[in-house]
């Protein structure tokens, strides 16, 4: 079966164009693109695709892009002759409006995915990134230093090689710096305990994680700087109230569980109910709560699910364990059975 276009390969298509397009178009960025082009068919289809839109679409309103680049207008069409991404309003639209989103991420280096989206984006360098469900990025490359701030949320990198220029993810006070390798940052609230929560995990390569130098007093940071291998995962949080970061905790879990969101999938195993559900709850605006004191109880859960089907998720759940589902006020209730 032939490969098919991808949306993460569309969506970086879709910022070649705009790049290529744009006023900053060097020998530099061409050999990116190049080099960005001969990963795959797929890579070269999908460029010459977005190309088509470009041509064919012409000038479309901002509100118009806005309304139409929405993760719910992408849908599958078949497939009439060469331009088929050019068939319809909508379709064109979205495209349209993903090359002018990526002329502004491009010139104000901001990055943002909503609940229950993801986004992969190719950075300046060759880089890859893929976001996960509500995160917020900011990209500062320069001569000397490749920057990416994590403001909230968590993200996948691929970082290209360039020992010249440091690669590093700069997070609540923390700096992960590495040259070339595969890691995953994350950072948020893991559960209401531990409202600052850090997460570094390692699938290749090595990178080092230490404080930064303007590390403010709530930072989430190390002591000192700590060096990572390669499926390793740290961990360091700030518990409610505390004054300081508490010790960091380095363990080797199974890597391919962990980064299960790049497959939009959340897998537990033997995982405490009030965990699961706050991970589930990360993808979706219909949340499930637990009643009846289930937050408190010791109830387990594994098996895979799909981020983002918390009612899925919520009736598997109370059919494993007996619990009552109920649908209330917009959220999902799970409890004891009457």
């Amino acid at each position: 079966m032939k490969p098919k276009v991808t949306r993460e390969i569309a969506a970086e298509a879709a910022v070649w164009v705009t790049r290529l397009h744009g006023p900053d178009r060097s020998p530099q960025m061409e050999r990116e693109f190049r080099a960005w082009q001969a990963q795959s068919a797929v890579h070269r289809e999908a460029f010459e695709r977005c190309t088509d839109v470009w041509i064919d679409v012409g000038k479309i309103k901002l509100a118009t892009a806005y309304e139409t680049v929405s993760p719910s207008s992408w849908r599958k069409r078949p497939r009439h002759g060469a331009r088929w991404w050019a068939a319809g309003v909508a379709t064109a639209g979205v495209l349209a409006g993903m090359l002018l989103l990526g002329r502004q991420w491009w010139e104000q280096g901001n990055f943002t995915t909503d609940i229950g989206e993801q986004r992969a984006v190719m950075l300046d360098d060759g880089s890859r990134m893929l976001m996960n469900t509500d995160t917020q990025l900011r990209m500062a490359f320069d001569d000397r230093q490749r920057t990416i701030e994590v403001r909230r949320g968590e993200a996948f990198f691929e970082v290209a090689k360039d020992p010249h220029r440091p690669f590093v993810v700069r997070v609540s006070g923390s700096e992960v710096v590495a040259v070339g390798t595969a890691f995953a940052v994350r950072y948020g609230a893991a559960q209401a305990s531990s409202p600052s929560e850090l997460t570094v995990t390692l699938v290749e390569g090595q990178v080092n994680v230490r404080p930064a130098t303007d590390a403010g007093a709530d930072a989430v940071a190390p002591a000192q700087a700590i060096s990572m291998k390669a499926g390793e995962r740290l961990r360091l949080d700030r518990s409610a109230g505390s004054a300081a970061t508490e010790p960091p905790k380095v363990d080797r879990p199974n890597v391919d569980q962990v980064t299960a969101w790049k497959r939009s999938e959340a897998v537990f195993d033997a995982t405490a109910l009030r965990d699961a559900v706050d991970e589930m709850n990360r993808y979706s605006r219909t949340p499930i709560v637990l009643v009846d004191g289930l937050s408190r109880s010791a109830l387990r859960v594994s098996g895979l699910y799909r981020t983002g089907d918390n009612l899925g998720f919520a009736r598997a759940v109370a059919h494993l364990h007996g619990l009552r589902l109920k649908t209330e006020g917009g959220r999902l209730e799970l409890g004891k059975a009457q």
